[in-house]
């Protein structure tokens, strides 16, 4: 048997078998008694909705896992592959144009696919726990806009990256470089061409938390411009703010259910810790840590892009560039797992820091404690994760952690 198969289906299993493990450690962990830290904030009828989400979600996860791995390994061995390339090269001997209806029905493929999973999670396990706002509608149109920007944004990417690699001598450097500018313009434009597509984007509008927060960016030298409400309740009944936008069209964007649920103070707090991300460079270095991990990548896919053995293992003749991207994405499992696990160290370290920032600049660490207690109740939060599933996947420190190190 072809050994990049063997690679390959080994891997998915290995996969399998983490996950599984993973998650039933994570179940074993939770606490059925609330921690001390959130008495009178968690009562005991919250704290049990929130185990029963915790495992629902679980459950549905591995549900999910295990309905795809026998479905991904019979599309492989019975020649799924082969089939699809096989109609992307009648449509046009073009390479480029094969490549888009190749690249182009996998997608159709894997959104048909996990359709199911989208609705029950939305429809079902969210609605039963009083998240879900979506509309039909606004569901489809979701769909139907993410499809849009993949054929407007991925498709003339992806093509740019199969005619450099078909084209270019030391392709890799080449499309590195063309994917890290065309990285650093998306991130540009994002919030105010990408973003407003799916949410409503308001300026703050005047009132004490504005001026409050004007009083407190006159202090930190914060150029205020970029503060916005976003209409988040439109789909779900959870809380959140995040940072984004490069420049000029860096924004703060904090959810209008946030606001709806929190003081000014706990407010002030949360809009800190934005700020303190990026007074503390971490948005930077999260960027530069995706160029250099899209780097490695480019570096390691040259390697491998032109091995016949790794297209006869998926039933595909020759070899075809725009099929060697996909296929490579199956090899590259382990190198991009371990990178993940190093951005979400430093992720984690880089919120420990934006938590010190807020509650040293606002002179407030209880806010930000109250803020981040009603975020987790509100969201049903598991506050006792596993060590290892923290270690794998969490990008934020579990809430009581961060508790106890403001207050370290």
């Amino acid at each position: 048997m072809n050994a990049y198969l063997i690679f390959i289906l080994i891997l998915l299993a290995v996969s399998w078998l983490v996950d599984l493990t993973v998650e039933w450690l994570n179940l074993r962990h939770a606490s059925t008694e609330i921690p001390p830290e959130f008495d009178g904030i968690y009562d005991a009828d919250k704290y049990a909705q929130s185990q029963r989400y915790l495992r629902d979600n679980t459950v549905f996860g591995l549900v999910q896992s295990t309905i795809m791995l026998p479905l991904t390994v019979a599309f492989i061995l019975l020649g799924g592959f082969r089939l699809l390339n096989n109609w992307a090269q009648s449509v046009s001997d073009s390479m480029l144009i094969a490549g888009l209806v190749f690249a182009g029905l996998l997608i159709l493929l894997s959104k048909l696919v996990s359709l199911p999973f989208s609705i029950y999670d939305t429809y079902v396990i969210e609605e039963r726990y009083g998240f879900n706002r979506t509309t039909p509608k606004t569901f489809v149109l979701d769909m139907l806009k993410g499809l849009l920007l993949t054929a407007l944004i991925g498709a003339p990417v992806f093509a740019l990256v199969l005619w450099i690699f078909d084209s270019l001598p030391h392709a890799w450097l080449w499309a590195w470089a063309a994917l890290a500018v065309i990285q650093l313009f998306l991130a540009f434009i994002a919030p105010v061409v990408i973003l407003p597509l799916f949410n409503k984007f308001t300026p703050l509008e005047n009132g004490e938390l504005r001026e409050r927060i004007e009083a407190y960016a006159r202090t930190q030298q914060y150029n205020l411009s970029g503060i916005f409400k976003i209409d988040g309740s439109r789909r779900s009944t959870k809380s959140n703010a995040y940072f984004t936008g490069l420049g000029k069209t860096k924004r703060i964007a904090l959810f209008d259910t946030l606001i709806e649920k929190h003081t000014v103070g706990e407010l002030l707090g949360v809009l800190a810790h934005e700020v303190g991300h990026c007074k503390r460079g971490h948005i930077k270095k999260h960027i530069a840590y995706s160029l250099a991990s899209s780097l490695l990548m480019f570096f390691v896919l040259d390697f491998f892009i032109n091995r016949p053995g790794l297209y006869e293992a998926f039933g595909v003749a020759g070899t075809p560039l725009y099929a060697g991207f996909i296929f490579f994405g199956f090899i590259y499992t382990p190198v991009n797992m371990a990178l993940g696990v190093i951005g979400n160290v430093v992720s984690r370290k880089h919120e420990y820091e934006a938590d010190a920032f807020a509650a040293e600049t606002t002179g407030q660490a209880q806010e930000m404690v109250s803020a981040l207690k009603k975020l987790s109740v509100d969201n049903l939060s598991n506050l006792t994760p596993h060590p290892l599933k923290v270690f794998l996947h969490y990008s934020h420190p579990p809430v009581l952690q961060r508790i106890r190190a403001l207050f370290g």
